[in-house]
């Protein structure tokens, strides 16, 4: 007789859009897959992460047994007494706190904030925008009774508004007033940005319940986004994932304590126990999105023009800050076109040159990781961008190491789904899930100076335009 499924859902919560996939609990084999979008925007009225987990059909839970929350990273939600946002949720890509930012840093210096905190403050983290708040809207900063994250925010109301929100170590680590090392909030760094002190969700372990729904589902603990593909991934030692998606991120998961004072590596925590040391930039695919639209074509066929340019696209080379840049933490800079001759000044190599940009932040974020000791053995490519043949093509030769593509999947949701699975069992042993596949796999040429060339460059135009 055939074992009846047991069904867990995991929920990816992203800047674009919720993606809600349904998993079999026992084996990881994807059921169903559902999405809603999200509004465009830095800011957002929280409500419509609602709209769009209903549309998407979060609340039809009939036969799941147990849910797990994965979301973007550093929002500020902001709420009043009544659960009400004061303002908007400033997400992580709205760089309006930029001035907040290096304020803190100079207030208690970024040897403080490496060591004791994890990170140094950016305009991406929740510290800096409730800092701006503070400073812009003192009214409505006054207002603020609890402070919540995206993942927070949706788990709380899944489960009816309970009195205490909760939350998970990972994505409490990318506040600005969580310490990683200490695994406790700062208050008195919350209490110095925001002007006073706010309830702040309970940190839960890695497969803690956060709760059950009337319904009696059983809801995880939740992370952040890029915790939760690293749960998806099943990553290991050596592996390092390059996600290009909205953003770009570079990350890994190990034990070792992460404490950099430059502020390029922040020291996350993963949501398994362990560290997930981070470096995230603003501009990932949509550096292509926005070249294609500049040609004037769609992005399949950016991405052929792109195949038709040599690797190096004879010298031309974009520096892909279109909506500033961190790191290097450049929040006022623009996009450059460098390199130009009347040779490449084809949409062929223009393509190329956008592509090569964007694969050359994505391995100076890779360089700054091994300077943190961490090992890189070879590469996880995910996210929309990974589908780019032009991308693919050069990214073992850029990188320096071999590339892995694995099956396209929701890895976020499925990390959600996997700590959901986790919580169900009681903590158990983690579930031991296929990855699903590789798709394609890519080895670093012999001969890669075409490639070591074209890193210099960008490192000598990054210098002498920006001095970093």
């Amino acid at each position: 007789m055939a074992l009846k499924r047991r069904a867990v859902v995991g929920v990816d919560s992203s800047t674009q859009s919720c993606k809600i996939a349904t998993v079999d609990a026992d084996t990881g084999e994807l059921l169903q897959l559902r999405s809603a979008p999200h509004p465009d925007g830095t800011s957002i009225d929280p409500a419509r992460w609602w709209d769009a987990f209903g549309a998407a059909g979060g609340e039809e839970l009939e036969g799941v047994a147990a849910l797990g929350v994965s979301a973007q990273q550093h929002g500020m939600v902001a709420l009043d007494a009544e659960g009400n946002p004061v303002h908007d949720a400033l997400l992580w890509n709205d760089v309006r706190s930029a001035p907040q930012a290096a304020a803190l840093t100079e207030q208690y210096g970024a040897e403080m904030w490496a060591d004791e905190v994890g990170l140094v403050p950016v305009a991406s983290f929740t510290i800096t925008k409730l800092a701006w708040l503070a400073q812009n809207r003192p009214d409505l900063a006054a207002r603020v009774e609890q402070v919540m994250l995206p993942h927070d925010w949706l788990t709380w109301n899944i489960l009816g508004r309970p009195a205490e929100a909760t939350t998970d170590r990972s994505d409490a680590s990318g506040t600005g007033y969580f310490s990683v090392h200490t695994n406790s909030y700062r208050t008195d760094l919350l209490e110095g940005a925001l002007g006073h002190t706010a309830r702040l969700p309970r940190v839960l372990g890695p497969s803690e319940r956060a709760g059950v729904t009337p319904n009696g589902v059983v809801v995880s603990a939740g992370a952040g986004d890029n915790a939760g593909a690293a749960l998806g991934l099943g990553i290991g030692e050596g592996d390092v994932v390059v996600s290009i998606g909205t953003s770009g991120t570079v990350f890994a998961s190990t034990p070792a304590r992460i404490a950099d004072a430059s502020g390029s590596v922040a020291g996350f925590a993963d949501a398994a126990g362990g560290q997930l040391p981070l470096l995230a930039t603003i501009n990932g695919a949509r550096t292509l999105v926005a070249t294609a639209q500049m040609l004037g074509v769609d992005i399949e066929r950016f991405g052929a023009l792109a195949l038709e340019s040599p690797p190096d696209a004879d010298g031309l080379l974009m520096l892909p800050y279109l909506d500033g840049e961190r790191p290097p933490n450049l929040p006022d800079a623009t996009g450059s076109l460098t390199g130009m001759r009347r040779a490449n000044m084809t949409p062929a190599h223009l393509a190329q040159a956008a592509v090569l940009g964007l694969v050359c932040s994505l391995a100076d974020a890779l360089d700054a990781l091994r300077g943190q000791g961490v090992t890189v053995r070879q590469v996880i490519l995910i996210g929309g961008g990974s589908q780019s043949t032009a991308v693919q093509k050069i990214a073992a030769d850029v990188f320096g190491v071999p590339v892995v593509l694995p099956a396209p999947g929701e890895y976020v949701a499925l990390g959600a789904a996997r700590q959901a699975a986790w919580a169900l069992d009681g903590g158990a042993d983690f579930p031991d899930w296929p990855r699903g596949g590789t798709s394609r796999e890519f080895e670093p040429a012999n001969d890669r100076s075409w490639a070591e060339a074209v890193r210099t460059h960008y490192a000598e135009q990054r210098r002498a335009l920006y001095g970093v």
